[in-house]
């Protein structure tokens, strides 16, 4: 029988904060309530800075600011300075109901900021980021490796000139270029691979094309290692008003108010202090979702070759990144990445072991994300693994920009959580669109939904869209509303491209924290 396309309205999930009290929005729940773990006694944040002098200076200013209360603009000031997205930060520990000290538990400041240039500008770009990624692995390793107490993460403050050219396709004047040590070139490195030397020095040499030319995706990956969590930080985002351009008025880049950095910078290192800032207020129990990422190995002579991980979430927001097996799991002829039986098999019981950790019993449902649908071979696998009375749904998550557009009358678009049925397992979802908690719509053009599909496995297409448009909502590094896509498949080619930036010499299973 042929399904008839039908418009719903999926309520907009709650948030919980302490005291169990929910509401709509991340900002208003924290500065209302506060995080949904606090307790009686405040949590100390113990964090470490790694920087310059300079960089030290203006954190200083920043971790005294970031104390207390910060207004949201005045009227005028900037655009949409009083739109109601924007909501005064009342300081650190009233906000997180913490002890925040302005002073670092452990600081780093021997950072010379003419030798980080100086490296900068070698002209391998390879050899020049990583060198200057080198720099700060090297003193937080060693100052770990000291220390019977380290501090749960470190802000690492960079000058802006390291973000600049710490990127892919970075390039560095040639009156300013620096000739490096490295001689070999990427193509003959990747030619070692299929042909290498006897002795095996040119190959020593090559190993700097492992390292991944972005230092933050390479500075990130190269700490996994060794647990070490991180916030990265631009000077400008801390002190922009020293960063003008030459005729000593204007900024060099537009930034947000300090009360929006401050929520975005703040939530993100509450939760990487070890906190929960808030929780998904009216889930399901006993439900797990599954995010699945592939990324292409970079060095490597089969197009085929791909690094699969997984992304585990619960209600509470609690993530953890699995790192699975490496192999041949790119599929030129669809374009689409697919597991064999057994790698599948193995990935999913990774997963329902952790769980099993957590809540010492088998999740009651396992939905598995993915931008792809699930080959049967793979689906074989992932059913394998779920032994016991575990429900598994596989939902395929894409991007609908070409397929269909929705408008509304009037000045707003489509509310956000509109969705088109068209099937007892597919329909489409506007993720983004009028929010009315804000009263405005935060995109800049007509909002685009996604297309979810109930792939594998059965499951009410209602329920997922729900649950779809709830995992929009926690993530913690930036303390907005929403994000558009949920958190299984946002942060796929993120998680993705830190796996393979540097070579990892474990199998992490390490918390979402590490990644973002």
């Amino acid at each position: 029988m042929k399904h008839k396309p039908r418009l719903i309205h999926v309520s907009e999930p709650r948030l919980e904060f302490r005291f169990g009290q929910k509401t709509d929005y991340a900002r208003d729940g924290l500065y209302l309530f506060g995080p949904v773990d606090a307790v009686d006694a405040p949590r100390q944040v113990r964090y470490g800075f790694i920087g310059t002098a300079d960089s030290y200076r203006r954190f200083g200013e920043w971790a005294d600011r970031v104390s207390g209360y910060i207004e949201v603009p005045e009227p005028g000031r900037m655009s949409k300075a009083t739109a109601p997205h924007h909501v005064p930060f009342p300081g650190f520990g009233e906000t997180f109901h913490s002890l925040w000290s302005k002073r670092p538990v452990r600081i780093i400041t021997d950072l010379d900021e003419k030798e980080l240039r100086r490296l900068i500008c070698i002209e391998n770009r390879h050899e020049a980021i990583k060198a200057v990624v080198d720099v700060f692995v090297d003193r937080l390793v060693s100052d770990q490796k000291r220390s019977e107490d380290p501090p749960s993460f470190w802000y690492v403050v960079i000058p802006d000139f390291i973000f600049e050219m710490g990127r892919p396709n970075s390039t560095v004047a040639p009156t300013e270029r620096i000739k490096g040590k490295v001689g070999i070139s990427e193509k003959k490195a990747a030619a070692l691979a299929v042909q290498p030397t006897l002795f095996g020095l040119a190959e020593q040499e090559a190993e700097v094309y492992k390292y991944a030319k972005n230092f933050r995706r390479q500075l990130k990956a190269r700490l996994l290692d060794h647990q070490i969590v991180t916030q990265i930080v631009r000077e400008s985002t801390l002190t922009p008003d020293e960063f003008l351009k030459a005729n000593g008025k204007d900024p060099k880049r537009r930034v947000e108010d300090p009360a929006t950095i401050a929520w975005k910078l703040c939530t993100g290192s509450y939760y990487k202090s070890g906190g929960r800032p808030w929780q998904l207020g009216d889930m399901r129990p006993g439900v797990c979702y599954v995010g699945l990422v592939y990324k292409k190995q970079p060095e490597s002579t089969d197009p085929r070759y791909a690094c699969c991980a997984a992304q585990m979430f619960l209600s509470d927001g609690e993530g953890v990144v699995f790192r699975g097996a490496l192999g041949p799991w790119f599929h030129p002829d669809s374009k689409q990445f697919h597991l064999d039986r057994e790698s599948a098999r193995r990935l999913i019981e990774t997963v329902l072991a952790e769980y099993r950790l957590k809540h010492q019993a088998d999740p009651e449902e396992l939905f598995v994300h993915a931008k792809a649908s699930f080959s049967d071979d793979e689906w074989q696998g992932f059913s394998e693994a779920s032994t016991g009375h575990t429900r598994v749904v596989g939902v395929q998550i894409s991007d609908a920009w070409d397929q269909i557009k929705l408008f509304r009358p009037g000045a707003y678009p489509v509310v956000r959580g509109t969705a088109l049925i068209t099937g007892p397992r597919s329909g489409f979802l506007w993720t983004t669109g009028y929010v009315p908690r804000l009263d405005t719509y935060m995109g800049p053009e007509t909002p685009n939904p996604l297309a979810v599909s109930v792939r594998r496995g059965d499951a009410d297409i209602e329920t997922v869209l729900s649950d779809v448009l709830s995992l929009s909502k926690i993530n913690f590094n930036t303390c907005l509303f929403n994000d558009r896509e949920p958190v299984t498949i946002k942060f796929a080619d993120a998680i993705g491209d830190i796996l393979t930036a540097a070579p990892v010499y474990s199998e992490p299973r390490l918390p979402f924290k590490f990644y973002i």
